[in-house]
């Protein structure tokens, strides 16, 4: 079966590979993937920036499809059904998994990234990985379902609720559904972005506030937002040294920063704003136990893939994917690949 493999820095191959087989007496299921999305994390273990990733990988970590064999200790899934696959394994028992946080288990392992992922035509997965989703759901809604778990992990950490405001630094993929995610669960929403067009749709997408960092100080328009209140949460989506800075300053007394990057350069943050306003700081990786209201809520329609799939490729193509996101990423804010 062929399979998309990165095999070091900008070296993608199209590759066969045998198919999975079910071990004896299992717990897993083998799926046949219908769709994949490329992630920015896909890009960076492309470019061999991604400081987690293993090589060689098959990518992909946001990844649906039907099952088509299931392990004979397998219960409440049947062939057929269409499922979003969890692309995170975890041992149950560490101090991260005891305190609800299997998310950043001392033994998690990443589809996609730690072990082989979901851009091959068939996967093996744990039948504890697999969520079922109404068949009626399009694939290519299906497989958003990953991408707003990252959103609803995001939201709860920084306890984004009913009546609080909430900043968002970055109005690129990520940014669009914390903000889509944010204003479901009540809260008023500005968002930053350098791209005029990006806010464009941020506005389509309910932001009460757009602002592009290039021509106007934040700063001021949040005060005049929030009459000097500042962010009760923000978010920082763009990930730059300099975002994840001003996060300190553009957050309310009392409120939370939720940084979702990834670099290693250090930042310069003075321990005065921390302590002066009684700052909360939550890290966000991934997800957890996110799935569930996810898909429920893309079943009853609250949340979308409007707007937000911008182009399809079959798995032949991958590359021409991955060089359109490079070359014009303003004109990509989900590509999925079709088997």
């Amino acid at each position: 079966m062929l399979a998309a493999k990165v095999f070091g820095k900008e070296d993608l191959r199209l590759v066969e590979v045998e198919r999975p087989v079910l071990s004896k007496d299992s717990t897993e299921v083998i799926v046949k993937v219908k769709a994949a999305g490329i992630c920015g994390s896909d890009i960076h273990i492309y470019h061999g920036e991604n400081p987690f990733a293993t090589l060689p990988r098959v990518i992909g970590h946001e990844f649906v499809g039907e099952v088509v064999e299931i392990g004979n200790k397998v219960s409440g899934l049947e062939v057929g059904d269409h499922i979003v696959i969890e692309p995170i394994t975890y041992c149950g028992k560490c101090y991260a998994c005891r305190q609800g946080m299997p998310n950043v288990c001392k033994e998690l392992k990443v589809s996609g990234v730690h072990v082989d992922g979901g851009m091959q035509e068939y996967v093996k997965i744990d039948a504890k990985q697999a969520h079922k989703i109404d068949k009626k759901v399009p694939w290519t809604t299906a497989v958003l379902a990953e991408p707003y778990t990252i959103a609803g992990n995001a939201t709860t950490r920084g306890k984004v609720e009913l009546g609080k405001t909430v900043l968002i630094q970055g109005a690129g993929t990520i940014g669009q559904l914390i903000l889509r995610m944010a204003k479901a669960k009540g809260a008023s929403v500005m968002i930053t972005d350098v791209l005029d067009s990006r806010l464009e749709f941020a506005k389509l997408n309910g932001a009460d506030k757009v602002v592009n960092v290039l021509n106007s100080d934040v700063g001021e328009k949040l005060n005049e937002w929030t009459n000097y209140e500042k962010a009760n949460v923000v978010i920082d989506a763009a990930c730059t040294r300099q975002t994840f800075e001003n996060c300190f300053e553009y957050a309310s007394i009392a409120g939370a920063i939720v940084p979702l990057g990834m670099s290693e350069e250090p930042s310069q943050i003075a321990q005065k704003p921390i302590m002066q306003k009684q700052l909360t700081i939550y890290g966000s990786r991934l997800q957890a136990y996110q799935f569930a209201p996810v898909i429920k809520a893309i079943e009853e329609g609250l949340l979308t893939d409007e707007g937000i799939v911008t182009q399809t490729f079959s798995i032949h193509d991958i590359q021409d994917a991955i060089n359109l996101i490079n070359k014009e990423p303003d004109k990509v804010r989900k590509a999925v690949i079709t088997f």
